[in-house]
């Protein structure tokens, strides 16, 4: 998938005429860690699944605990993403805006 460079370009000047020149690293950072965040989450939800599953294959008679235990541990998982998501987005709404 190619993006044109006029999309990033577009983007980034709004980011730029929406927040203080030096606040602007803040957002950037922000953003950048509720992407990790989620892309992080969805990985070890991922892994969690995968391994749960392989499980039940070799145990089958424990399917019931073992898929309780997964549900569980995903939900803790999307917990802690949805925490850092809304982490970020304080850091970012705590920028002051710009003078009119």
């Amino acid at each position: 998938m190619n993006i044109p460079l006029e999309f990033w370009n577009s983007c980034f000047s709004a980011l730029a005429e929406a927040v203080q020149p030096n606040h602007l690293l803040t957002a950037i950072g922000a953003s950048m860690g509720a992407g990790l965040a989620c892309i992080s989450a969805a990985l070890g939800i991922g892994r969690i699944a995968s391994s749960a599953v392989e499980s039940i294959a070799r145990q089958p008679e424990a399917s019931g605990d073992i898929r309780g235990a997964m549900i569980l541990t995903c939900a803790f998982v999307e917990g802690v993403c949805l925490f850092a998501v809304v982490v970020t987005l304080l850091a970012v709404l705590k920028i002051p805006s710009p003078p009119a």
